[in-house]
């Protein structure tokens, strides 16, 4: 039987004890909240406020998505931002593939507690992506990125083609995110997929050569592609999301003096 992927937006309140914590946590480039569905309950479960917006563009139709701009992604996922800033004490940022992207604009620009990415995009390895901005002119979409999942019979939902107008706002975000990186002080944890055939280690590399003031925690994942939060290793995100959070809130490092001292040498492999 197969799922009818749900679109929508999530939230959730902060129900937990202590300080109230909320998660403002984004989907990738051409998918929708559908992917990371799952991801958002289990904070929601454990207690914490969670925004997970529908970014401009995505959940309808290709088409759509090539007549949107990269700043309406960030100014979605800043709103969510706001608004649990707005409501709690403390707030992460989260997210998968560009998402993890958006995420890290977040740690960058807003004082976040923490950041937490799955398979985070920040260069596009395809020789075509800085000829995007003449190739839209004659090429309106190419073949679909999705359902990179090794778990069998799962579909992330999202769109059967890419448009390459939307592929160049892509490219445009990840070389400013990029520059964005040296600013965030608050501790990243990544988790990676040890093969994945949408993101490859090139922008890993580039996150650990940005966050020269950031501790930086990898987390290999060794039974799931590209959409890991669909994927075998779903659980291990899931759990180990919620267990950084908590770390991070009881030694009282988020975005601390203490996460700014700390570099790349700090940076651990699990």
């Amino acid at each position: 039987m197969t799922t009818v992927p749900d679109h929508s937006p999530f939230s959730s309140p902060f129900s937990g004890e202590g300080p109230s914590i909320g998660i403002a946590l984004s989907h990738g480039f051409t998918g929708s909240p559908h992917s990371l569905r799952s991801w958002a309950q289990s904070f929601a479960d454990a207690g914490f406020a969670v925004r997970m917006p529908l970014l401009p563009g995505h959940g309808t139709t290709w088409q759509e998505l090539s007549r949107s701009r990269w700043p309406q992604w960030h100014d979605a996922m800043d709103a969510a931002y706001l608004e649990l800033e707005s409501e709690c004490d403390l707030v992460f940022a989260a997210g998968l593939s560009m998402g993890g992207a958006l995420a890290l604009r977040i740690a960058a620009t807003r004082p976040v507690a923490g950041a937490i990415v799955v398979n985070p995009g920040l260069v596009i390895d395809d020789r075509r992506a800085p000829l995007a901005g003449v190739l839209k002119l004659v090429l309106k979409s190419t073949p679909a990125i999705a359902n990179d999942i090794r778990k069998q019979g799962v579909d992330e939902g999202a769109y059967p083609r890419t448009p390459v107008a939307a592929a160049h706002e892509l490219n445009k975000m990840f070389k400013d995110t990029v520059r964005l990186l040296p600013r965030i002080t608050a501790p990243v944890r990544v988790f990676r997929s040890t093969v994945d055939h949408v993101v490859s280690d090139t922008s890993i590399t580039a996150l650990r050569r940005g966050l020269i003031h950031a501790p930086l925690q990898l987390t290999r994942l060794d039974n799931s592609y590209h959409v890991a939060t669909l994927d075998h290793d779903a659980d291990q995100i899931f759990s180990g999301s919620v267990d950084f959070i908590r770390s991070v809130v009881t030694d009282g490092h988020h975005g601390s003096a203490d996460s700014a001292t700390a570099s790349q040498k700090g940076a651990t492999d699990e």
